[in-house]
């Protein structure tokens, strides 16, 4: 199920990507989220589900920046405004969900719309748990159910069409968080009332995440 629902974000997104920036900006959210990190300079960023780069220009341009998407279209939407910013970006096709980077090799993670989006949006936390180094840190904008309760039955049925067409409406943060090694240190609503939230998650000292080797 995952392999095929990857493949139909590739197609749906090598569509969008043309238009992308136009209807997903949130560029005042990247800003905000971004700046929980606190990013010091020569520290190393990765950009899970980074699309066509819009949080490039949010970023220090002092810090290493790596970045992963599934979509080749968007890969190369990147690349194209990183040339643009005149700043060095390491962007590769690449699955959120079983990155290919060493355990402990990133001082900061973004997952900017991916947690609800990848089919497993779980797996994607504790991706960016492993390849976190202790004390590391991650900033997620997304949207999520209220949690402490089942999403609603109309929220479960209108999810049938978001998760066709864009997104998983109906994930709630802090049960996906729980276990993987990374705790919620601050979270806030970003868009839409409480819809849309913004999240700076750490991982503990000696937290959960080996598992590929060294860097």
């Amino acid at each position: 199920m995952s392999i095929d629902t990857n493949r139909w974000n590739r197609i749906r997104y090598t569509l969008i990507a043309p238009v992308y920036d136009r209807v997903v900006g949130f560029a005042r959210q990247r800003r905000r989220s971004i700046g929980l990190l606190e990013l010091r300079p020569g520290e190393r960023v990765l950009i899970v589900g980074v699309g066509t780069g819009a949080d490039l220009p949010c970023l220090p341009e002092d810090v290493e920046v790596h970045a992963i998407d599934i979509t080749p279209a968007m890969v190369e939407r990147t690349r194209r405004r990183a040339r643009m910013l005149g700043r060095e970006v390491e962007a590769v096709v690449g699955d959120a969900q079983a990155l290919d980077y060493p355990d402990a090799s990133f001082d900061a993670v973004v997952l900017h719309l991916i947690v609800a989006v990848a089919p497993d949006g779980r797996a994607v936390l504790e991706e960016a748990a492993r390849v976190l180094r202790p004390d590391g840190r991650a900033v997620v904008f997304d949207k999520f159910a209220a949690e402490g309760r089942r999403p609603s039955l109309f929220r479960r049925a209108l999810n049938l069409v978001a998760n066709v067409v864009a997104t998983d409406i109906t994930r709630q943060l802090g049960p996906l968080v729980d276990g993987t090694g990374l705790e919620i240190v601050r979270r806030e609503p970003a868009a839409l009332g409480r819809a849309f939230e913004i999240a700076l998650l750490r991982k503990a000292s000696g937290g959960r995440g080996a598992g590929r080797g060294s860097p």
